[in-house]
């Protein structure tokens, strides 16, 4: 039986709407490509404040980065 992960950003999402690439969101960000990809397969979340410049950097609100309920 799979186990569904549980998605709590749309980051991934949000970077193929941009056209945008998990290497150059860590290379503006300042951290890890691995940190990212963490964040884009939810296997990890980005602090509040880093998802307020993750929305800066993407140029979008912040509500869209995250699943709506």
């Amino acid at each position: 039986m799979a186990t569904h992960k549980k998605r709590f950003n749309r980051i991934k999402i949000v970077l193929i709407e941009k056209e945008k690439t998990n290497i150059w969101l860590a290379e503006k960000m300042g951290v890890s490509r691995a940190a990212v990809s963490k964040w884009c397969t939810n296997d990890n979340q980005p602090t509040v404040e880093t998802l307020f410049k993750i929305a800066e950097v993407l140029g979008v609100d912040v509500c869209d980065l995250l699943v709506k309920r």
